[in-house]
Protein backbone atom coordinates (compact mmCIF):
# COMPACT_ATOMS: atom_id res chain seq x y z
CA UNK A 1 0.00 0.00 0.00
CA UNK A 2 1.48 2.95 -0.85
CA UNK A 3 2.51 6.06 2.07
CA UNK A 4 2.15 9.65 2.23
CA UNK A 5 5.11 11.61 4.14
CA UNK A 6 3.97 15.15 4.63
CA UNK A 7 6.35 17.38 5.21
CA UNK A 8 5.95 20.16 7.38
CA UNK A 9 8.83 22.71 7.05
CA UNK A 10 6.68 25.44 5.84
CA UNK A 11 4.58 25.61 8.98
CA UNK A 12 7.79 26.54 10.40
CA UNK A 13 8.26 28.79 8.08
CA UNK A 14 5.07 30.91 8.88
CA UNK A 15 6.23 30.42 12.17
CA UNK A 16 9.71 31.89 11.42
CA UNK A 17 8.37 34.98 9.24
CA UNK A 18 7.19 36.62 12.25
CA UNK A 19 9.01 35.22 14.73
CA UNK A 20 7.56 34.02 16.89
CA UNK A 21 5.97 30.48 18.10
CA UNK A 22 2.92 29.72 15.84
CA UNK A 23 1.85 27.81 13.83
CA UNK A 24 3.64 25.22 16.05
CA UNK A 25 4.55 22.62 13.61
CA UNK A 26 4.17 19.64 16.06
CA UNK A 27 0.37 20.89 16.29
CA UNK A 28 0.66 20.37 12.52
CA UNK A 29 2.23 17.00 12.82
CA UNK A 30 -0.80 15.52 14.87
CA UNK A 31 -3.11 17.25 12.43
CA UNK A 32 -1.64 15.51 9.54
CA UNK A 33 -1.79 12.39 11.39
CA UNK A 34 -5.03 12.75 12.01
CA UNK A 35 -5.48 13.68 8.58
CA UNK A 36 -4.29 10.18 7.33
CA UNK A 37 -0.51 10.91 6.70
CA UNK A 38 1.53 7.58 7.33
CA UNK A 39 5.00 9.80 8.32
CA UNK A 40 6.00 13.14 9.06
CA UNK A 41 9.35 14.50 6.93
CA UNK A 42 11.13 17.70 8.30
CA UNK A 43 14.70 19.01 6.94
CA UNK A 44 16.61 20.36 9.47
CA UNK A 45 19.06 22.86 7.62
CA UNK A 46 22.38 24.13 9.01
CA UNK A 47 20.86 27.70 8.41
CA UNK A 48 17.83 26.69 10.67
CA UNK A 49 15.56 28.84 8.24
CA UNK A 50 12.55 26.94 9.18
CA UNK A 51 12.78 24.01 11.56
CA UNK A 52 15.00 24.06 14.47
CA UNK A 53 16.40 22.05 17.01
CA UNK A 54 13.69 22.13 19.36
CA UNK A 55 11.41 21.22 16.96
CA UNK A 56 13.13 18.23 16.12
CA UNK A 57 13.23 17.06 19.51
CA UNK A 58 9.90 17.72 20.07
CA UNK A 59 8.85 16.24 16.78
CA UNK A 60 10.83 12.83 18.17
CA UNK A 61 9.21 13.09 21.47
CA UNK A 62 5.44 13.39 20.33
CA UNK A 63 4.82 12.17 16.74
CA UNK A 64 3.29 8.80 16.78
CA UNK A 65 4.28 8.03 13.26
CA UNK A 66 7.55 7.66 11.34
CA UNK A 67 9.49 10.20 11.76
CA UNK A 68 11.60 11.15 8.34
CA UNK A 69 14.60 13.64 9.22
CA UNK A 70 16.28 15.57 5.65
CA UNK A 71 19.65 16.28 6.19
CA UNK A 72 23.13 16.91 4.77
CA UNK A 73 26.07 14.91 5.43
CA UNK A 74 27.64 16.70 7.84
CA UNK A 75 29.10 15.83 11.17
CA UNK A 76 26.56 17.55 13.30
CA UNK A 77 23.32 16.24 11.31
CA UNK A 78 24.72 12.72 11.63
CA UNK A 79 25.27 13.72 15.83
CA UNK A 80 21.75 15.42 15.71
CA UNK A 81 20.01 11.92 13.83
CA UNK A 82 21.97 9.84 15.98
CA UNK A 83 20.69 11.31 19.56
CA UNK A 84 17.14 12.03 17.82
CA UNK A 85 16.94 8.72 16.31
CA UNK A 86 14.49 9.18 13.57
CA UNK A 87 12.98 5.92 11.83
CA UNK A 88 14.86 7.47 8.63
CA UNK A 89 17.24 10.25 7.77
CA UNK A 90 17.23 11.32 4.07
CA UNK A 91 20.61 12.66 2.51
CA UNK A 92 19.76 15.31 0.73
CA UNK A 93 22.40 18.41 -0.82
CA UNK A 94 21.98 21.48 0.36
CA UNK A 95 22.58 25.24 -0.25
CA UNK A 96 22.55 28.16 1.56
CA UNK A 97 21.54 30.22 -1.01
CA UNK A 98 18.74 27.84 -2.88
CA UNK A 99 15.07 28.11 -1.86
CA UNK A 100 14.33 24.68 -1.85
CA UNK A 101 16.46 21.86 -2.46
CA UNK A 102 17.91 22.12 -6.02
CA UNK A 103 18.44 18.59 -7.63
CA UNK A 104 19.52 15.26 -6.01
CA UNK A 105 22.63 13.98 -4.09
CA UNK A 106 25.75 13.44 -6.02
CA UNK A 107 26.81 10.12 -4.40
CA UNK A 108 29.19 9.39 -7.61
CA UNK A 109 31.08 12.28 -6.54
CA UNK A 110 31.32 11.43 -3.04
CA UNK A 111 30.93 7.40 -2.29
CA UNK A 112 33.33 7.20 0.36
CA UNK A 113 31.77 9.66 2.56
CA UNK A 114 28.09 8.98 2.02
CA UNK A 115 29.12 5.23 2.96
CA UNK A 116 31.01 6.71 6.17
CA UNK A 117 27.77 8.31 7.14
CA UNK A 118 25.31 5.53 6.16
CA UNK A 119 27.09 3.08 7.91
CA UNK A 120 27.13 5.78 11.29
CA UNK A 121 23.26 5.96 10.97
CA UNK A 122 22.76 1.97 10.46
CA UNK A 123 24.95 1.40 13.51
CA UNK A 124 22.43 4.28 15.34
CA UNK A 125 19.38 1.46 13.99
CA UNK A 126 18.02 4.37 11.53
CA UNK A 127 17.02 3.58 7.84
CA UNK A 128 19.17 5.57 5.61
CA UNK A 129 17.46 7.32 2.51
CA UNK A 130 19.14 9.29 -0.48
CA UNK A 131 17.23 11.66 -2.78
CA UNK A 132 18.88 10.91 -6.27
CA UNK A 133 17.83 11.97 -9.89
CA UNK A 134 16.78 9.26 -11.58
CA UNK A 135 20.13 8.35 -12.82
CA UNK A 136 20.93 4.92 -13.35
CA UNK A 137 24.74 5.65 -12.52
CA UNK A 138 23.41 7.67 -8.95
CA UNK A 139 20.93 4.36 -8.03
CA UNK A 140 24.28 2.01 -8.48
CA UNK A 141 26.07 4.34 -5.98
CA UNK A 142 23.41 4.29 -3.34
CA UNK A 143 23.66 0.45 -3.37
CA UNK A 144 27.22 0.63 -2.98
CA UNK A 145 27.04 3.04 0.38
CA UNK A 146 24.52 1.12 1.45
CA UNK A 147 21.73 3.48 1.13
CA UNK A 148 18.11 0.95 2.01
CA UNK A 149 15.51 3.33 0.47
CA UNK A 150 16.11 5.65 -2.77
CA UNK A 151 13.97 8.69 -3.36
CA UNK A 152 13.68 9.94 -6.86
CA UNK A 153 13.46 13.78 -7.00
CA UNK A 154 10.44 14.03 -8.86
CA UNK A 155 11.07 17.79 -9.88
CA UNK A 156 12.03 17.46 -13.91
CA UNK A 157 8.73 15.82 -14.16
CA UNK A 158 7.04 18.66 -12.01
CA UNK A 159 8.35 20.89 -13.96
CA UNK A 160 7.47 19.32 -17.16
CA UNK A 161 4.02 18.93 -16.16
CA UNK A 162 3.35 22.51 -15.41
CA UNK A 163 4.86 23.52 -18.52
CA UNK A 164 2.80 21.33 -20.91
CA UNK A 165 0.06 22.71 -19.86
CA UNK A 166 -0.86 20.46 -16.78
CA UNK A 167 -1.16 17.60 -18.74
CA UNK A 168 0.12 13.86 -18.35
CA UNK A 169 0.69 13.80 -22.42
CA UNK A 170 2.53 17.20 -22.81
CA UNK A 171 5.73 18.22 -23.99
CA UNK A 172 8.55 16.44 -22.34
CA UNK A 173 6.03 14.76 -19.56
CA UNK A 174 6.51 10.86 -20.74
CA UNK A 175 9.52 11.12 -20.60
CA UNK A 176 9.90 12.56 -17.38
CA UNK A 177 7.70 10.02 -16.28
CA UNK A 178 9.42 6.93 -17.73
CA UNK A 179 12.83 8.07 -16.20
CA UNK A 180 10.97 7.84 -12.63
CA UNK A 181 9.74 4.26 -13.15
CA UNK A 182 13.14 2.54 -14.96
CA UNK A 183 14.97 3.93 -12.63
CA UNK A 184 12.28 2.46 -9.72
CA UNK A 185 12.24 -0.51 -11.50
CA UNK A 186 16.29 -0.25 -11.14
CA UNK A 187 16.11 0.39 -7.75
CA UNK A 188 13.58 -2.27 -6.91
CA UNK A 189 16.12 -4.84 -8.94
CA UNK A 190 18.75 -3.78 -6.52
CA UNK A 191 16.98 -4.75 -3.61
CA UNK A 192 16.25 -1.09 -2.28
CA UNK A 193 12.70 0.75 -1.19
CA UNK A 194 11.88 3.03 -3.85
CA UNK A 195 9.94 6.43 -2.93
CA UNK A 196 9.11 9.83 -4.87
CA UNK A 197 9.33 13.65 -3.97
CA UNK A 198 9.30 16.69 -4.70
CA UNK A 199 7.43 19.33 -6.35
CA UNK A 200 4.52 17.31 -6.21
CA UNK A 201 0.60 18.30 -5.99
CA UNK A 202 -2.34 17.57 -6.31
CA UNK A 203 -2.49 17.94 -9.84
CA UNK A 204 0.11 15.93 -10.87
CA UNK A 205 0.83 13.41 -8.12
CA UNK A 206 -1.54 10.43 -9.29
CA UNK A 207 0.87 9.69 -12.73
CA UNK A 208 3.94 9.25 -9.87
CA UNK A 209 1.44 7.30 -7.55
CA UNK A 210 0.51 4.55 -10.24
CA UNK A 211 4.15 3.71 -10.61
CA UNK A 212 4.46 0.39 -9.75
CA UNK A 213 6.31 -0.54 -6.90
CA UNK A 214 6.47 2.87 -5.43
CA UNK A 215 6.31 3.16 -1.86
CA UNK A 216 6.27 6.67 -0.30
CA UNK A 217 5.33 9.82 -2.00
CA UNK A 218 6.84 13.10 0.62
CA UNK A 219 4.77 16.20 -0.16
CA UNK A 220 5.16 19.15 1.77
CA UNK A 221 4.47 22.79 0.05
CA UNK A 222 1.43 21.50 -1.88
CA UNK A 223 -0.51 19.98 1.07
CA UNK A 224 0.86 23.49 3.66
CA UNK A 225 -0.62 25.39 0.89
CA UNK A 226 -3.65 23.91 0.51
CA UNK A 227 -4.11 23.45 4.34
CA UNK A 228 -5.00 27.57 4.48
CA UNK A 229 -7.81 26.84 3.07
CA UNK A 230 -8.91 23.49 3.90
CA UNK A 231 -7.31 22.89 7.22
CA UNK A 232 -4.44 20.25 7.74
CA UNK A 233 -6.23 17.15 8.24
CA UNK A 234 -8.16 17.98 5.09
CA UNK A 235 -5.74 18.75 3.06
CA UNK A 236 -4.00 15.09 3.73
CA UNK A 237 -6.96 13.31 3.22
CA UNK A 238 -7.70 14.41 0.15
CA UNK A 239 -3.70 13.95 -1.27
CA UNK A 240 -3.92 10.19 0.40
CA UNK A 241 -7.08 9.83 -1.34
CA UNK A 242 -5.69 10.96 -4.97
CA UNK A 243 -2.94 8.52 -4.52
CA UNK A 244 -4.28 5.52 -3.13
CA UNK A 245 -7.07 6.04 -6.25
CA UNK A 246 -4.31 6.30 -8.82
CA UNK A 247 -1.88 2.83 -6.96
CA UNK A 248 -4.57 1.14 -7.44
CA UNK A 249 -5.40 1.86 -10.77
CA UNK A 250 -1.80 1.14 -11.73
CA UNK A 251 -2.13 -2.33 -10.08
CA UNK A 252 -5.10 -2.81 -11.71
CA UNK A 253 -3.14 -2.11 -15.32
CA UNK A 254 0.06 -3.97 -14.37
Amino acid sequence: MIELGVNIDHVASIRQARRTHEPDPVWAAVEAHLGGADGITIHLREDRRHINDDDVRRLRELTQIKLNLEMAATDEMVGIAIRTRPEMAMLVPEGRHEVTTEGGLDIVAQEARIREVVAALAGAGIVSSVFIDAEPAQIDAAQRVGARVCEIHTGPYAHAFHGGGRDTEGRGVPEELDRIRRAGEQIIGLGMRFNAGHALNYHNVQAVAALPGVRELHIGHAIVSRSVFTGMREAVREMKRLMREAAAIGRAAG
